[in-house]
């Protein structure tokens, strides 16, 4: 057993090493045996913690031997994001100039899964500062490469994670997102993943210094999951969610919310904005669509998700007046070249004067307030994670062409992390040998919902991971 644990669900390997059909030190060993033979071709496992991973599942495997609980996620091994901190770890956001930032204690989702018995692995490859694009390639580890087409990015920010989960270097992924880092890598790796609602899991993002992020992060930024299966993220969800001191914003929500009556409503968007969708995009959308109507859903064609792009300018707008003043300096962390994808947006998006702020701050809760309109009318939402296949590496950072296209290709991430509402990723297939997928968005707090149709659209579509790097 121990030569295929790695191809086995994070549910499948916790069971395991509960029943000691598996240890968890075995566990850890397969996936390190399987990161040694594929991180090489692929780059997405940037600082491998062999030992300290050995060492947790002996740990694992001694509480299971005296008869104590190890956990739902008893010896799973995940990987974290280059800027997500694990205690006693550099937290290098991917760039030469934090690569000695010693965490001093784990970041809370990286508790919490620790808590569940999972064990860290690695952490996983950023683009730099996460700001030097969608690409997955940082000054400090390089490019991280797609293992579906080298010649297609594996997205981002979170792209190590994708790759690390889709070839079965990991089970699960912790990565983050506020505008598409966990769903996008998810899309283009063929895996899926869990944006939650903002406030559902407990963050701090205080890993640089002792002073919080304004406003815009911390609204935007979300802890997420990425798995190969629906199962696993719904355990990951399980135990992500919560309350945690070093969090105010963490709201004890309950994990599943009251069934709704069926059948349950869904809107399909195929191309959100009307700014166009490649045909194989919109063939995924239709694909999922069929297979929740085949579930019984109540699955329905609307003209478009409310005030598309009013969200996309206001947006661009707040991230851009909150970043403007430590653009000087943060410019400096990110290498030649890497600036040119902020530099792009804020030429053409000005920071905005404190009364014009102040009336953003207000369009902001007006445009939420429309889609939890929308969202009382249509529970769910079926629409593209990006709406053309894979792109090439540094699409986004070469000329205002692409860094537009890439935008547009996000959009609908962009809008739901504005509005703070979940989205699961989850594949739908794979066309001319890229994989494709869907996002399905909901009511805030109720990922439950969101979760459920994904498994729907994943029991007729099926898995596409774990694969090898293809040449």
């Amino acid at each position: 057993m121990q030569d295929a644990v790695w191809k086995m669900t994070a549910a499948e390997q916790a069971a395991a090493v509960r029943d000691g059909d598996v240890s968890a030190v075995e566990l850890i060993d397969g996936h390190l045996a399987r990161i040694a033979e594929i991180n090489p071709r692929v780059n997405a496992v940037t600082q491998l913690l062999a030992e300290r991973a050995r060492e947790a599942a002996t740990r694992v495997d001694r509480r299971r031997a005296a008869g104590e609980e190890v956990g739902p996620l008893a010896g799973v091994p995940f990987t974290v994001k280059e800027t997500t901190a694990i205690e006693g770890v550099p937290t290098t956001f991917g760039t030469p100039r934090f690569r000695d930032l010693i965490a001093p204690a784990d970041a809370p989702p990286v508790a919490r899964l620790r808590a569940a018995g999972a064990i860290p692995i690695g952490h996983s490859n950023v683009p730099t500062m996460i700001l030097a694009g969608m690409h997955t390639r940082s000054e400090l580890f390089g490019d991280t490469v797609n293992p579906w087409d080298p010649g297609r990015t594996p997205g981002g920010s979170s792209g190590g994670d994708g790759v690390a989960v889709a070839t079965g270097m990991a089970a699960l992924g912790l990565g983050n997102d506020s505008g598409g880092s966990v769903r996008i890598p998810a899309s283009f790796c063929g895996v899926a993943a869990l944006k939650p609602t903002t406030g559902r899991f407990p963050a701090d993002h205080r890993v640089i210094g002792p002073d919080d992020p304004g406003p815009a992060s911390q609204m935007l930024v979300t802890d997420g999951p990425l798995a190969r299966r629906i199962i696993d993220l719904r355990l990951a969800y399980e135990v992500l969610a919560g309350t945690d001191p070093r969090d105010p914003r963490a709201v004890p929500a309950p994990l599943y919310g009251e069934p709704l009556r069926a059948p349950i409503k869904v809107a399909v968007v195929a191309d959100p904005g009307g700014h166009g969708v490649h045909p194989t995009v919109r063939g995924a959308v239709t694909a999922a669509a069929d297979a929740l109507r085949d579930a019984g859903y109540d699955v329905r064609e609307v003209t478009d998700v409310p005030r598309l792009d009013e969200a996309l300018e206001a947006y661009g707008r707040i991230t851009v007046t909150e970043f403007a003043p430590t653009w000087p300096s943060v410019r400096t962390l990110l290498g030649e070249g890497g600036d040119r994808y902020i530099e792009m947006a804020m030429e053409r998006t000005p920071p905005a004067s404190a009364a014009e702020l102040v009336k953003l701050m207000g369009s902001w809760l007006n445009i939420r307030r429309s889609w939890f309109e929308f969202l009382h009318e249509y529970p769910l939402v079926v629409g593209p994670v990006f709406t053309e296949p894979p792109v090439e590496p540094g699409l986004e950072s070469r000329d205002r062409a692409g860094r537009d296209r890439v935008g547009a290709g996000m959009r609908l991430c962009t809008v739901t992390s504005f509005v703070g509402v979940p989205g699961v990723a989850v594949p739908t297939g794979v066309t001319d040998g890229l994989p494709s997928g869907v996002q399905i968005v909901g009511r805030a707090f109720r990922e439950d919902l969101c979760l459920a149709a994904a498994q729907e659209i994943e029991d007729r579509l099926g898995v596409l991971t774990p694969i090898d790097p293809r040449p």
